[in-house]
């Protein structure tokens, strides 16, 4: 992490003046993921640098997660303690003012000194599009993955529900374990977990739950979509899921069709 940052967890709490919950969207696919990095394009970097011009105070936002690079986001969700008395209401339209056009904030609310957007986060509910026409418009191709071929969608549909529950992830987790925040245990509980068509052309697939490994939901999507291609069957995913092994399942699905759509407090 730049030491250029001040981070929020660190802030001395005599200095607190309020506590910020910022509702922000945006297209991920000029960005090298949520988390600030040397001489790359982050979404966290860019709403730092915007806090730091809208109040002068250099501060790192805290994200709900880490959305990788290329995934995109419709409600994330950043933490930040600040002195500043400008109200929350004004602060949405000065840092759109300031912000690359592809990071909207939608809101901006004073919550409890002990909320944090990661940790204080009950549940997530993120969105997979592929689309699956012959040929992909190109104002579309930033923002779905594009598999015009042939799938077992009724299978992939079956396999997704194997995955509602509480389950030991690890299959799914990516192979650099120190990218998991929540590092000591791969358990987490799915809600739901559904493909559905959209607009005729689109394969749209749905979780949500109380957490998610890094590369998880990408993962899952791979291994689907070879469920989808008569590679695997609904047996041999669950054995996947069972087998507590990255290497027996999927490849990851690419980044382009990710969404983080909510984060449930």
């Amino acid at each position: 992490m730049s030491d250029r940052f001040e981070s929020c967890a660190n802030r001395t709490s005599i200095f607190l003046s309020r506590n910020l919950k910022i509702t922000l969207a945006y297209d991920g696919a000029d960005f090298h993921g949520w988390q600030v990095q040397p001489d790359k394009p982050t979404v966290q970097a860019a709403l730092a640098d915007a806090i730091e011009r809208v109040t002068g105070e250099r501060l790192l936002p805290q994200g709900s997660g880490r959305t990788d690079a290329g995934v995109h986001a419709l409600a994330q969700v950043a933490s930040c303690p600040i002195e500043s008395p400008i109200p929350a209401v004004n602060l949405v339209t000065a840092l759109n003012d300031v912000l690359p056009s592809s990071i909207r904030v939608n809101a901006v609310e004073e919550t409890a000194p002990d909320f944090h957007a990661r940790k204080s986060a009950k549940a997530k509910t993120y969105r997979y599009r592929i689309y699956r026409g012959d040929i992909c418009p190109p104002f579309m191709a930033r923002y779905v993955y594009h598999h015009p071929y042939p799938l077992d969608e009724p299978a992939m549909m079956a396999a997704a529900n194997l995955v509602i529950g509480e389950h030991d992830f690890t299959s799914f987790a990516a192979a650099d374990p120190e990218k998991d925040e929540e590092a000591g245990s791969n358990v987490r509980t799915i809600n739901f977990s559904r493909w559905e068509r959209r607009h005729g052309e689109e394969l749209v697939y749905l979780v949500r739950g109380n957490g998610f490994l890094h590369h998880m939901v990408r993962n899952l999507v791979g291994t689907f979509l070879l469920v989808g291609k008569g590679t695997l069957d609904t047996t041999a995913f669950r054995r996947i899921l069972e087998a507590k092994d990255r290497s027996a399942a999927g490849p990851t699905a690419p980044a382009s069709g990710l969404y983080l759509v909510r984060v449930e407090y």
